[in-house]
């Protein structure tokens, strides 16, 4: 997805399901900064 490792996983407080809802949930960096290039542009 392009975050660092452990970006996720590395949160103590979060149960595994919860780390799979909040990836699933993400904008994928990547993805955000190729969009906010085309409306600035």
């Amino acid at each position: 997805m392009g975050l660092p490792t452990g970006w996720v996983t590395d949160s103590g407080d979060l149960t595994q399901n919860q780390q799979i809802t909040a990836l699933g949930n993400g904008v994928l960096p990547l993805q955000a900064v190729s969009a906010l290039s085309l409306l600035a542009a």
